[in-house]
């Protein structure tokens, strides 16, 4: 992989979780593998006290418990951490931005570096504009002869109005092509690689389309509850939270066409046209093609746990959703009448990520055994855990006549090196220092993404408690049911060969 130029990272809100549990942990991993630049420094930026030892012995702990065989003496470690800094100060008032240009500055003229800098926006979701007139202010968000990217955390927006507003701030400031609004789902190994299973295999793509493929499910389940997030939860909910960044996402990575060119804009191009085909629903296709649940107590791996509205910080009467099923429609030409289901939810009885491919069935069952229905042939692909990729086809048993099972070809990500996967934000920093957007959301595929969903949000604000389904943790709404027509499930699908 390409190595970086020399530069800045600075780290806004850098004393809270996201920094030691992922971001240092992940630039750890790139300098081991030789990755970050010959020369860089990390600047973290809060309004927590911290002194730059203080801040450098949390870090190091937030890199030993993500890397359990690694020793706090560890030569590359130290030198490491010998390169990260901190600044406390109030980042809410952008009088005292002028201390942090002085700290930058200082450090820069320290290693010699030039005046290149990435920011990122590691803070809660009210700090997106005020860091960056913080910024503005202190001349810090300008430079002319190195470069200043800015990195921004979900959420971006909470509807279209607000997200508009922030890009039209941003933009105002920094170049749209500096602009990284980051998805960490897209830094995953599994979910690049489906551009590569698309456009590299020819026994593929001539199958991508409505003629051959029936229907997509795409689904992420988590077996935890929001935990100690319930303030963020009643604010957003299962729809701004999964569906509007990630799962659209992974949805246009299956639904976008071949770009012109494997470049950021040509492939972001693709995406943005996807989300500009979405199917926007009537009022009465939203009560039909959509399901909001809220998960009640349960059990979960032989454990009893609690309902949403007794979690911390919820509402004890709230109708906010923790699982939303959707079936999406695409008005384009080639998926024309081909639904993409899109499940996720909190509390459910496993924890994956993955996307399923249901082919076409045969015109007629030749075959005792033979699958039926429109999902006897599937290609999934696994994101999490364990991220793979499986063919599933009927075969004869072996013996006399002519009975058949469904197998499964298998594929493991890992097996085609011995080396650790990288982790999804390893991926995107490096993307960022190198200034490579592929992998980040532009700003007409999040305004088309908010303009679909916009109206189901007002629908539900509209409805309040009307039409909400209540599931016990551990299981799915019974209401999802009705979303896929039981003629499109495969009598055998289950019936695997190991």
């Amino acid at each position: 992989m390409e190595k970086a130029d020399a530069q800045m990272l600075l780290i806004f809100g850098a004393s809270g979780d996201l920094t030691t549990r992922k971001l240092i942990p992940a630039l750890y991993e790139l300098y081991v593998r030789n990755l970050l630049p010959e020369n860089f420094v990390i600047l973290g930026a809060a309004r927590t006290v911290l002194t730059d030892n203080e801040f450098r012995r949390k870090q190091c702990d937030g890199i030993l418990t993500s890397q359990k065989e690694l020793s706090a003496k560890d030569a590359r470690l130290s030198l490491f951490l010998k390169r990260v800094y901190y600044m406390g100060f109030d980042t809410q008032n952008t009088d005292e931005y002028e201390t942090l240009k002085n700290r930058v500055e200082e450090l820069q003229n320290l290693y010699s570096l030039p005046d290149s800098i990435v920011f990122y926006m590691a803070t809660p979701p009210e700090m997106y504009e005020v860091i960056p007139l913080g910024l503005q202010k202190c001349g810090l968000a300008y430079t002319s002869d190195g470069f200043r990217r800015i990195v921004v955390e979900k959420p971006f927006g909470t509807d279209i109005k607000s997200a508009k507003h922030l890009t039209r701030l941003l933009e105002s400031i920094f170049d749209e092509h500096d602009i990284y609004r980051i998805d960490h789902y897209l830094g995953k190994e599994t979910v690049q690689n489906i551009l590569v299973l698309r456009f590299s295999n020819g026994i593929f793509e001539p199958l991508w389309n409505r003629n051959y493929i029936d229907h997509v499910e795409i689904v992420s389940s988590e077996t935890l509850g929001i935990g100690n997030r319930g303030g963020y939860y009643e604010s957003s909910g299962a729809l701004r939270d999964m569906v509007q960044n990630h799962l659209l996402q992974l949805m246009a990575f299956i639904a976008m066409e071949p770009p012109v060119a494997f470049d950021p804009e040509s492939i972001r191009d693709e995406i943005a046209k996807v989300f500009k085909s979405l199917h926007h629903y009537t009022p009465e296709e939203m009560q039909e093609q959509i399901v909001r649940g809220q998960y009640t107590a349960g059990t979960i791996a032989g454990e009893s746990v609690q309902g949403y509205r007794d979690e911390k910080n919820v509402s004890g009467d709230s109708v906010r959703e923790t699982y939303v099923a959707m079936k999406i429609e695409l008005d384009n030409w080639r998926w024309a009448g081909t639904p993409f289901y899109i499940y996720t939810g909190k509390r459910l009885s496993e924890k994956k990520t993955e996307i399923i491919i249901h082919f076409k069935s045969t015109p007629q069952q030749l075959f005792v055994g033979q699958c039926s229905g429109s999902s006897c042939n599937q290609l999934i692909i696994r994101v999490q855990p364990n991220e793979s990729i499986a063919l599933r086809f009927g075969l004869k048993i072996p013996g006399s006549g002519f009975e058949v099972r469904q197998v499964s070809m298998d594929f493991l990500y890992s097996s085609l090196s011995d080396k650790k996967l990288p982790d999804a934000y390893e991926r995107l920093l490096l993307d960022v220092m190198l200034g490579d957007s592929t992998l980040y959301s532009r700003a007409d595929a999040q305004e088309a993404s908010w303009d679909f969903i916009d109206p189901i949000i007002k629908n539900w604000v509209k409805r309040g408690k009307d039409g909400l389904a209540f599931y016990a943790s551990g299981s799915d709404p019974e209401e999802v049911d009705r979303l896929m027509p039981h003629n499109k499930r495969c009598n055998r699908c289950n019936d695997i060969i190991k």
